[in-house]
């Protein structure tokens, strides 16, 4: 898995609209072989959040019990710990500028394909892994102030357990 930081900027001549750079990440994707999906990083909280959404959505589909038809989607809704693809694709980027990390996942060339989203301008290179919003998760991922008491585990371990239950809230 390889990840890809920067901002996102949807509405201007490069990607008019969410459409344009989604299938800007497609072609990209069946280019090089690879799933790419990308994901407004205020909701990444590490990178063992998307890894954990990628191997469970990957074991899931193994077993003939995916959610959604494409792997890509697959990945979000464990990314998002949702069912819902609409509720998901809360986490993914939308128009303007979004602080993003773009995941690059399969058995194609994953290093090439980062290279071919930075040559086609996807985003303006940026840390953005880790600089999450800590309310916007807490209120995504229904993680609340009693929660957080009575635990010793950390903001990026539960929503961690939160993508591991999407498995178990079948």
């Amino acid at each position: 898995m390889e990840l890809l930081e920067g901002i996102v900027k949807i509405g201007g001549e490069a990607f008019p609209d969410v459409e344009a750079f989604v299938a800007t990440l497609d072609s990209v994707g069946k280019e090089h072989g690879v799933t790419v999906q990308a994901f407004d990083a205020h909701y990444v909280v590490s990178r063992q959040h998307l890894e954990r959404a990628v191997e469970l959505a990957d074991r899931e589909r193994e077993r003939g019990a995916g959610i959604a038809r494409d792997r890509g989607v697959e990945i979000m809704l464990y990314a998002a710990g949702r069912r819902q693809i609409d509720r998901a694709l809360d986490i993914g980027v939308s128009e303007g500028e979004t602080p993003a990390v773009v995941l690059v996942d399969g058995a194609g060339d994953e290093a090439t394909a980062v290279e071919t989203l930075r040559e086609r301008g996807v985003v303006d290179p940026a840390e953005t892994l880790g600089e999450y919003d800590e309310a916007r998760v807490r209120s995504f991922f229904d993680i609340g102030a009693a929660e957080l008491a009575a635990t010793t585990a950390d903001l990026d371990a539960l929503v961690r357990e939160r993508v591991a239950l999407l498995v178990v809230n079948r």
